[in-house]
């Protein structure tokens, strides 16, 4: 039992613009912009004031553009007072206006007016049908507003984060939430469930482990429907790191021979690949350029670091000669990104900071300074990456703009995050 309680443990602690990233357009000036509340009283007005903030937390996030930090109150049909904004150096404006249907549906009306010209740009219309989930029209709206001016894309904002975050020691539950963590919904509770991962890009199911009957048991969960299906069992430990994009594939932490490996299974022939064979602790296993290879985290140096191998067989190759523990790491196309820990400092006993590297160069590019930054992971865009920040007993998810050399932190007020995906 402590040999598995340990294995456990290191599964989860495995947890400026550079030439390592490839900017597609990059914005000269970042435009002056500023967001009004156009909404009637019959609106809730705590639902207004929160999605205010966050849409304007959301363009902030984008890091293309210079928001204002506060709201104005103006008219939806006309454009009074908007040449007054203009004089103080406000070039678009997002016109807001939140009502809500008897159904319970929120309807979100946005009009963005060049404010220097008082013309009107566009103006769209969004709906969700669940009112809990009206924190998405903002993120939705951002996105359009982003894609209009020609920046890279931030679509991720209206992806679902999942993670597992414990209530009580030896209890967790595991949560679907927006990246802010203003939206969170459990999915799955009761016992120890760790380490959920998205199914497929389209976020309809996902996987994670049960430590609650007699060996631990890798499930697969449908969103819509909460069908839970068994993929697998193993003794001391069962996690699922990676999936294909077809989504066909999975890389498994297994323990079936007491120490972990990682397995590539095949879920359309129910498959079963050993690729690392190593007689220690092998774990989170990741799929890297164009999956034809695998990077995952061992001790075979005698602390945990970033080793590679090809899927078809072959040598291992250490990626990594930086740091003396290199305990989690997630991949994009030809990159890696990995926290290593290093020396002791205010935020606690030991630093933990992020780094970038790729498979094709030698460049190493650090991504944060101080505190405990861990469990990385990559968003579909390959310039935003979501982690984990611990500050004293609590934690929260951070997101990392690359291309802006910016992190926003988002804290959870309740529970302790343990592993993260989206």
């Amino acid at each position: 039992m402590k040999k598995i309680v340990m294995l456990i443990l290191f599964a989860i602690s495995a947890y400026g613009y550079d030439a390592t990233i490839e900017i597609i357009k990059k914005i000269e000036k970042e435009p002056k912009i500023a967001v009004a509340d156009c909404s009637s009283s019959a609106i809730n007005d705590r639902i207004k004031k929160k999605f205010l903030k966050i849409l304007i937390g959301d363009l902030k996030v984008t890091t293309h553009f210079n928001v204002v930090n506060d709201y104005t109150a103006l008219s939806y049909e006309n454009n009074e007072r908007v040449d007054a904004l203009a004089k103080e150096g406000i070039e678009l404006l997002v016109k807001t206006k939140l009502e809500q249907e008897p159904s319970g549906k929120i309807v979100a009306s946005i009009k963005l007016i060049n404010a220097r010209n008082l013309t009107q740009l566009y103006e769209k219309f969004y709906t969700i049908s669940k009112p809990d989930r009206y924190l998405f029209l903002a993120h939705s709206a951002t996105v359009d507003i982003n894609d209009y001016i020609g920046a890279p894309s931030v679509s991720w904002m209206k992806r679902y984060v999942i993670f597992a975050a414990y209530t009580k020691p030896g209890l967790s539950d595991i949560i679907v939430s927006d990246y802010t963590l203003n939206f969170r919904k459990k999915i799955v509770t009761g016992g120890l469930n760790l380490f959920p991962k998205w199914a497929n890009e389209a976020q309809d199911a996902f996987y994670y482990t049960s430590y609650n009957t007699n060996m631990p048991t890798l499930f697969k969960v449908d969103i819509y429907t909460g069908k839970k299906t068994k993929i697998a069992s193993s003794q001391g430990m069962i996690v699922c790191s990676d999936v294909s994009k077809d989504a066909t594939k999975l890389l498994v932490t297994m323990a079936p021979y007491d120490q972990p490996d990682i397995y590539l299974l095949d879920l359309r022939t129910g498959l079963k690949k050993r690729l690392t064979a190593y007689k220690g602790i092998d774990v989170s296993g990741n799929f890297v350029d164009n999956e034809q290879k695998i990077v995952f985290i061992s001790e075979r140096l005698g602390y945990p670091n970033i080793f590679a191998k090809n899927i078809n067989g072959g040598s291992v190759e250490q990626m990594v000669y930086h740091g003396k523990n290199n305990s989690s790491c997630s991949t994009s196309g030809k990159y890696i990104i990995y926290s290593s820990r290093e020396g002791r400092n205010s935020f606690g006993k030991n630093t933990f900071n992020l780094y970038l590297i790729s498979t094709q160069t030698d460049f190493i590019r650090k991504l944060t300074n101080g505190g405990k930054n861990l469990f990385p992971r990559f968003g579909n865009d390959a310039q935003t990456v979501l982690f984990i920040k611990y500050i004293n007993s609590k934690s929260a998810l951070g997101v990392l703009r690359l291309n802006a050399n910016k992190s926003f932190l988002f804290p959870l007020k309740a529970g302790k995050i343990q592993s993260i995906d989206w």
